[in-house]
């Protein structure tokens, strides 16, 4: 199916403004199709690269990919090409050129380079078929107003091209395409230079004519096989003139034989010339001949009608009156010519469409050819009616018998009443291919979402596995650090307020404690009421665990002050407790599956919290043992009772001598860099095995911090004390998870 495209042939007028539209010319372009657009885009991604289409695509109107069947406003291809200039400094005049050539390859790259190839012999019929190709695309896309072209030959030898458009400043799109015309055609070397630009003085209709001079000259370099076949032709030439001479031998003598071979020499048989032989006596009838082809005119220099076809005849009856004037009943449609014999003659080349103008009901349209009969001094008109589909044939009040019957008009409807049809199927595919292609964007954003929120509740491997349909075992961890905290006093902030104001606190509260989650890349296992339970080296052992809790236990502390308490509008306080030793780590449930811990590190996590003191951070002696040499400030509590464990030894962690609050906070712009030499260890580790319940990809809970909860937004109905106004304090409201 031939594809059509779409140009504007306007752009950057020298006062700053834009012509009118019409249609743009080779290959034929229609005005409401895009493929002028993909054209633009494959000439800016693949001579200036993928940034530089970025820009420009990042202009108001523009998609990811433009349809070949649906309209684009031209103010987007004329922004694109605008901008194009402005953003490569370049003249319009060389980045129109550029296009001309690149719009030819990318023509034969879109299944034209057949038609192209079969448009014409040599360049000169190239151009003078381009009229007669945008006529026969038009017969599908009616909206098509090609500019026209008409190819002339000076007394000198010289050859002329003449372009006419209704669009100012697009002529430099001309030499691009005929250079590229002549170098992948031709084989030749093409140039054109203007040699007058006007305002339309031949009254084609156009409102621009420019007069290019064109000189072609071959390539020189032969290739090996074209030598080869030079000196075959060679050889061959040779041998004829052997064989002719020893068929002429004992015939004649003399100069009589030396002529007959010379003129064997120069005859059809090896110069391939063709000279037509014209009968004296036309036979034909006239009557046979107005049947043979019932659509035909002949008028003379005065436009008055000489004869007509016996169908011309039956539409236009009055067209046989005595000195009836073929423009009083016909309209010149294209080329867009004054009717008069000479611009008729001056366009012969041209393929003419006439309109019936003389009948207001009659839409009949004439397409075809001028011939000159220079000894009677008369136009032939052989035509038929210009027809796109079954519908068009009978508003004109035609028959399929009709036409006559060599006349390809017959088959031309048929098959251009399947290709309309085809055309439309295609045009929905494109459409429902458009928006499948949004639906599925927006598909993939949800998914996002949706893995987003589940990554935030379970660790990413073991969510993949749980997507998977997967069961997901569980790990022993040999070592890792837990931490729990609690509110202090929570039991009775909540028998002195209302709901909503707990809901608020804890939300402001563990808003602050997620963030830091990411700040030191621990795994927040869940929240019970105004409990807060975290872990380091799960479920991606590290070495640096202990460190990793002991700074998130001091920046806990941190934000915890910063909310404020909303019975006695003071800070909260709260109680850390950390242990260190091995669990046993799984997923538990299937409707609402939960990554949870087991073990007696657990418990006797649980047990520092509830034995520690307000505002403190208690240690069991296995953290104390991980921390005292990593630079941390810690004091011994010393001896004390533990329900379920006895007498244990404890410590307060009290700060981390190496870091500043703004560091433990994660405000400090280097702080990625704290953990940098256990990061770099476990990213070794997991680049030489495959991922399992004790390895996997850093991703899984690095990455949480991205996540945002889904929450209700509720403003606070308390103010709540801010240390520092920086961005890194400001928390939208959110529900937090209640378990």
């Amino acid at each position: 199916m031939t594809k059509v495209f779409r140009f504007s042939d306007h752009l950057l007028q020298p006062e700053g403004c834009f012509s009118d539209c019409d249609q743009c010319w080779f290959p034929p372009v229609c005005l409401q199709y895009g493929f002028i657009n993909s054209c633009l885009q494959s000439l800016v991604l693949e001579k200036f690269g993928e940034e530089t289409w970025k820009k420009l695509s990042s202009l108001p109107g523009v998609q990811e990919t433009f349809m070949t069947y649906t309209v684009y406003d031209d103010i987007l291809t004329l922004s694109l090409v605008t901008e194009a200039c402005s953003l490569l400094d370049v003249p319009s005049e060389v980045l129109l050129k550029l296009f001309g050539e690149h719009f030819f390859v990318f023509c034969k790259n879109a299944g034209y380079d057949t038609m192209l190839q079969t448009l014409g012999g040599n360049l000169v019929e190239f151009i003078e078929n381009l009229d007669a190709l945008h006529s026969y695309l038009a017969l599908s896309y009616q909206e098509m107003n090609a500019p026209s072209f008409r190819v002339e030959m000076t007394d000198d030898g010289k050859m002329l091209l003449h372009y006419y458009s209704d669009r100012k400043g697009l002529h430099h799109i001309v030499p691009g395409i005929m250079e590229a015309v002549g170098r992948d055609l031709f084989h030749s070397t093409v140039t054109l230079v203007v040699l007058n630009q006007s305002e339309e003085d031949e009254r084609t209709g156009k409102k621009e004519h420019v007069v290019f001079l064109v000189k072609q000259t071959k390539q020189t370099s032969e290739s090996t096989e074209q030598r080869g076949d030079s000196e075959h032709k060679q050889e061959e030439f040779f041998r004829i003139m052997k064989d002719k001479c020893a068929s002429l031998t004992g015939k004649m003598r003399g100069w009589d034989l030396l002529r007959a071979i010379v003129s064997t020499a120069n005859g059809s048989s090896l110069q391939c010339t063709f000279t037509p032989y014209y009968p004296e006596k036309l036979w034909m009838e006239e009557k046979a001949f107005c049947n043979a082809f019932p659509f035909h005119i002949i008028f003379d220099e005065n436009l008055k009608v000489k004869q007509t076809g016996v169908n011309i005849q039956k539409f236009v009856p009055d067209l046989q009156k005595t000195d009836a004037t073929l423009d009083k009943f016909f309209l010149i449609v294209h080329p867009q010519v004054t009717f008069t014999i000479e611009s008729i003659r001056k366009f012969i080349n041209s393929q003419f469409v006439l309109k019936n103008c003389k009948d207001k009901h009659s839409t009949l349209k004439l397409r075809g050819q001028m011939l000159w009969m220079d000894s009677l001094g008369c136009m032939l008109y052989l035509c038929s009616p210009k027809l796109r589909n079954l519908q068009e044939l009978q508003d004109v009040g035609l028959h399929l018998a009709d036409l006559a019957q060599h006349d390809v008009t017959r088959d031309l409807v048929l098959l251009n009443q399947q290709r309309l049809a085809e055309m439309e199927l295609t045009n929905q595919l494109e459409r429902k291919k458009e928006e499948l292609r949004v639906l599925s964007r927006h598909l993939e954003a949800e998914k996002e979402k949706t893995e987003a929120l589940l990554y935030a509740m379970l660790p990413r491997h073991v969510a993949n596995q749980l997507k998977d349909g997967q069961s997901v075992e569980a790990g022993e961890f040999e070592v890792c650090t837990i931490l729990f905290s609690d509110v202090v006093t929570f039991t009775n902030i909540c028998a002195a307020c209302e709901p909503i104001h707990i809901v608020h606190m804890l939300n402001s509260m563990y808003s602050r404690f997620d963030r830091l989650t990411s700040v030191h890349d621990v795994y927040k296992v869940e929240t019970i009421g105004d409990a807060y339970m975290v872990v380091g080296g799960v479920p991606i052992p590290t070495q640096s665990h202990a460190r990793r809790v002991g700074n998130f236990a001091l920046g806990m502390r941190i934000a915890a002050r910063e909310v404020t308490n909303p019975v006695t509008g003071r800070p909260i306080q709260i109680r850390v407790g950390l242990h260190t030793g091995p669990v046993l780590a799984g997923v538990v449930g299937e409707k609402m599956p939960r990554y949870c811990l087991f073990g007696d590190t657990v418990n006797t996590a649980s047990r520092m919290e509830s034995h520690g003191v307000p505002d403190h951070i208690h240690l069991s002696a296995s953290t104390y043992s991980e921390l005292k040499d990593a630079g941390f400030n810690i004091q011994e509590r010393g001896q004390i009772k533990v329900k379920g464990k006895g007498q244990m030894t404890t410590y307060f962690l009290l700060e981390n001598l190496l870091l500043s609050e703004d560091s433990i906070m994660g405000k400090d712009c280097g702080h990625a860099c704290i953990y940098e030499e256990d990061m770099h260890d476990q990213c070794n580790r997991d680049a030489s095995r495959e991922p399992d319940i004790r390895s996997v990809h850093s991703a899984g809970s690095a990455h949480i911090h991205r996540v945002t909860p889904f929450a209700w937004d509720i403003s606070d109905p308390y103010e709540t004390k801010k240390k520092n106004s920086s961005p890194e304090n400001t928390h939208d409201s959110r529900l937090c998870l209640l378990l």
